[in-house]
C-alpha cells in the first residue's frame, strides 16, 4: 500500500460516524420484562426477539422488576415429580438400612448353638 491509500483510510475511519448505542424509554423497558417472566422462555431468546443484549434485559429485570422468576408453565409439576421421587428414595434407604442391620446383627440361634 502507497501512503496514499493509509492515509485515506485513515481519515475515512475518522469521519465514519460510530454507531451510537440505542436508547430505549422505560415503558419498553418495563414491557421486555414482563413478557420475559410471563413467558417463561430464556432471557437470551427474549433478547435475541427484541433485538437487545442479554444483558441489558438482565439489568432492566433487577430494576423493574427486583428478584422476580420467569414464571415455568411446568412448575408445579415438576415439583410434584420431585417430590414422588424424593418419597421413594427415602423408602428405599429406609428398606436398605433395615436389611443393613439385619444382615449386621449376629444370629441368637447361632450364637447358643456353639456354646457348650
Amino acid at each position: 500500500m502507497n501512503k496514499a491509500n493509509v492515509i485515506k483510510d485513515q481519515t475515512a475511519a475518522m469521519t465514519t460516524p460510530k454507531p451510537q448505542a440505542k436508547r430505549y424509554d422505560a415503558a419498553f423497558k418495563q414491557q421486555a420484562v414482563e413478557h420475559w417472566i410471563k413467558s417463561g422462555q430464556l432471557g437470551t431468546q427474549i433478547a435475541g426477539e427484541l433485538g437487545i443484549s442479554y444483558p441489558s434485559l438482565k439489568d432492566w429485570k433487577r430494576r423493574y422488576s427486583g428478584d422476580a422468576v420467569p414464571v415455568r408453565a411446568n412448575l408445579m409439576a415438576e415439583n410434584r415429580a420431585l417430590k414422588a421421587e424424593l418419597a421413594r428414595v427415602r423408602e428405599q434407604r429406609d428398606i436398605l438400612k433395615k436389611t443393613l442391620g439385619i444382615f449386621t446383627e449376629p444370629s441368637k440361634s447361632v450364637t447358643n448353638a456353639s456354646k457348650p
